[in-house]
């Protein structure tokens, strides 16, 4: 799956089923594993970021479920196509490092830059 197309579906599902729903959802049926498993490696720690990141602004204890996982990181920084773009297009105002520096910090830890999460359509 394309990696924005995952990124946009688990932020509508929160956004639908709300944070509450969503960690019970993706705790209980041990997604991020699942993801692991398969070698999903992005899709899981999307997810985990995800379940960090609602955990901490909800101010819910984190799932120590996943300690390991949370000292991995992907080998590269994976950006939004946006950002990729824009780089491309004006290099000189350094869009990439913007964009790592406003990131989400349950995010950008595992080299994912995200910043707009609860910004969904």
């Amino acid at each position: 799956m394309d990696y924005e197309l995952f990124k946009s579906e688990v932020c509508q599902r929160v956004k639908s089923e709300g944070y509450a729903k969503f960690l019970f959802d993706v705790l209980s049926n041990d997604l991020i594993s699942q993801y692991y498993n398969e070698k999903k490696y992005f899709e899981c720690l999307y997810l985990l970021a995800m379940v960090d990141y609602q955990s901490r602004i909800h101010d819910v204890p984190l799932c120590n479920r996943y300690e390991k996982l949370r000292h991995c990181k992907l080998d590269r920084i994976i950006y939004p196509k946006s950002i990729l773009a824009l780089d491309a297009l004006l290099p000189e105002e350094n869009y990439k490092e913007i964009a790592v520096r406003e990131s989400i910090p349950e995010f950008i830890r595992f080299n994912i830059v995200e910043a707009e999460v609860d910004n969904v359509a």
